[in-house]
């Protein structure tokens, strides 16, 4: 399958798409790790720390749609751009600010709309448009690797620099992480009047939206991408904190998460594959009921170091795998013309469920002192994906591209 990238040009436009991707997710995926540090300087409390990221969850899914709106009728180029700047401003301002508001700014609105908005839909969207179609499973899984490999890479060189230069200054030096970004917009949304498709009116965008929301597949796969964001949110917000109550150091979450991403990587292109031999909504149903049996797992295990990093290995492998199935799912119900749109709306449900994973896990640890109801939610939920994906009414794979 990932033959199809060798055509001319193909690759370079996947590969800075991914690495767009790799600095965006792999800054945002290691969030968690300052809310320990943060707390203990600001003294605002894991609740208020918690209600900043989950805000930023929410703002993150909503900017997709939005960005993706905007590139459809008139080219990402400058999209992109303004989103990296956004994600860095918002990083730059954070050590300043010593209240919730100032936080929900900085982290829930500027960080986090910038990187919705340089993130899976407009990329992929933008690339769709731009290569074979053949190749577009192929580039979706390379580029959504992109996220894991940043999360693998990051998250323990954030880890190191908090504890050489202080969470203040950790947070200063990923901004220059986010802006080796920039040069890399120039491939994927090149100034050609070719890179993006004639501008279109409002009314085509509105109707196709409409359609959409009509469809009840549509409706099944919001559902089901619901729980994938209160899974992945509860996770990078909150394993830091169970790893510290269950007495162990701050390494291991920063491993834990890295563990994750290296995973994904390879869960997230082989997830590619089987879309290429089968329906996407059963990889997914697949994937939901995997993260169930996981999650069920590691509460009956005794909570060691390496409990953490098999939980970390065996969740990563569905990790973000999840959206290449998703996005092809909605490229075959309507098209790939409005695919940054549709797909970013499936991303605001998701992170309607990120908004709630990592908040309700603040008030729960605030309010129980620990974890132990969210992770029966966690478990419940991915059941509960996992069946909701089975009815989705999508088109078999064609035999010619199974074989």
């Amino acid at each position: 399958m990932f033959k199809t990238l060798k055509a001319p040009g193909v690759l370079a436009i996947v590969l800075s798409a991914a690495g767009i991707l790799m600095l965006t997710m792999g800054t945002r995926q290691s969030l968690g790790l300052f809310m320990g540090p943060m707390n203990s300087s600001t003294g605002l409390g894991v609740v208020t720390l918690s209600l900043a990221l989950a805000i930023g969850q929410f703002v993150w899914g909503l900017a997709q749609p939005i960005a993706g709106a905007i590139a459809d009728r008139w080219g990402s180029r400058y999209v992109l751009f303004a989103a990296i700047l956004s994600a860095a401003l918002g990083l730059a301002l954070t050590p300043f600010m010593d209240t919730g508001i100032g936080l929900g700014i900085t982290q829930g609105i500027l960080f986090a709309g910038g990187a919705g908005a340089a993130s899976f839909s407009i990329l992929m969207g933008a690339t769709a448009k731009q290569v074979p179609a053949e190749a577009r499973a192929a580039a979706s899984g390379v580029i959504n690797a992109g996220a894991s490999v940043g999360q693998f890479i990051l998250t323990p060189i954030i880890q190191r620099l908090i504890q050489a230069l202080g969470w203040m200054g950790a947070m200063w030096s990923t901004v220059a992480l986010i802006a080796l970004a920039i040069p890399l917009v120039n491939r994927v949304a090149p100034t050609r009047a070719s890179a993006d498709p004639a501008p279109v009116s409002g009314s085509d965008l509105r109707h196709a939206v409409s359609e959409a929301f009509q469809s009840p597949s549509y409706g099944l796969l919001h559902l089901g991408f619901f729980t994938c964001g209160f899974h992945i949110a509860f996770l990078v917000t909150h394993l830091p904190g169970e790893v510290d109550l269950c007495g162990l150091p701050a390494s291991v979450a920063s491993w834990s998460l890295a563990l994750i991403g290296l995973a994904n990587i390879f869960g997230g292109l082989y997830a590619s594959h089987l879309i290429s031999r089968y329906r996407s909504k059963n990889v997914l149903a697949g994937m939901y009921a995997s993260r169930a049996i996981c999650v069920l797992l590691y509460l009956l295990a005794p909570k060691t170091e390496w409990t953490f990093y098999l939980f970390g290995i065996s969740l990563g492998a569905t990790w973000l795998a999840t959206v290449p199935p998703t996005a092809a799912i909605v490229g075959k119900l309507f098209g790939t013309r409005f695919l940054a749109t549709l797909f970013g709306m499936t991303l605001v449900s998701h992170q309607i469920g990120g908004f709630l994973g990592a908040w309700l896990g603040g008030l729960a640890l605030a309010h129980l002192g620990n974890f132990q109801w969210m992770w029966y939610a966690d478990a419940a939920l991915a059941a509960f994906a996992a069946l909701v994906n089975i009815p989705i009414r999508e088109a078999a794979v064609p035999q010619t591209a199974a074989a």
